[in-house]
């Protein structure tokens, strides 16, 4: 079994030095990318000594990975207030749902997400093929709880392959909130300049063409 990133000592730190510290290190390797980020910007933003980030975490590789497990925990628990939320909807009012969810995320935490680019985008970033697979398969698992329950209730027509349709859905997902929280990845929908009531426009508008194509056409 893999050691974990971080030692005991950290999370036995009082929680507001825990967040001053993780808001240090995130805006550092999120606005810098990995390999130039400083930890000893680290320590000078976060007002510990550098010899106790090494009583904290395993190495600089350590507190990157970490963050990760940080960011997934939270995108693991908005998406689970969606799911518990939405429990009753049909599927598309659920991916509707899920899809602004992302983008409330993506503007309440924009460097949780902007660490997410740097792994995406950022070639040198440590392990970086484990863990966009990770990303992946969340992602996946989470809409094929949402493709089982539109296909076992009739809203998502029979003969759909769930496999397809969770491509789908991962690929539109990714590329809208790529481009709220992105202006170059955004060359036509203009999401991220964009106020609130238009991206949640746009977003209704691509599930409702989602809709058109994966539910039985007698319902469209």
């Amino acid at each position: 079994m893999e050691a974990s990133p971080v030692r005991p000592t950290f999370l036995n730190l009082p929680p507001e030095k825990r967040e001053r510290i993780i808001a240090a290190a995130l805006a550092e390797f999120a606005d810098k990318g990995y390999e130039q980020a400083s930890l000893n910007a680290v320590v000078a933003a976060s007002g510990i000594a550098k010899g106790s980030l090494y009583q904290y975490f395993t190495d600089k590789q350590g507190i990157f990975l970490y963050l990760f497990e940080v960011a997934v925990g939270v995108v693991r628990r908005t998406l689970l207030t969606v799911k518990e939320e939405t429990r009753e909807a049909d599927v598309f009012t659920r991916l509707e749902k899920s899809l602004l969810a992302g983008v409330d995320f993506i503007r309440r935490h924009p460097r949780l997400f902007g660490l997410y680019l740097r792994i995406l985008y950022d070639q040198r970033t440590p392990r970086r093929q484990e863990l966009l697979a990770a990303v992946r398969r969340f992602a996946a698992d989470y809409f094929a709880s949402l493709v089982r329950q539109g296909l076992s209730r009739g809203e998502i027509r029979a003969g759909v392959s769930p496999e397809t349709a969770i491509f789908l859905l991962d690929a539109v997902f990714d590329r809208f909130l790529q481009g709220v929280a992105m202006p170059a990845f955004d060359v036509t929908l203009g999401l991220n300049q964009a106020d609130a009531r238009e991206v949640a426009a746009r977003g209704r508008e691509l599930i409702g063409l989602v809709r058109r194509g994966l539910a039985p056409p007698e319902t469209v």
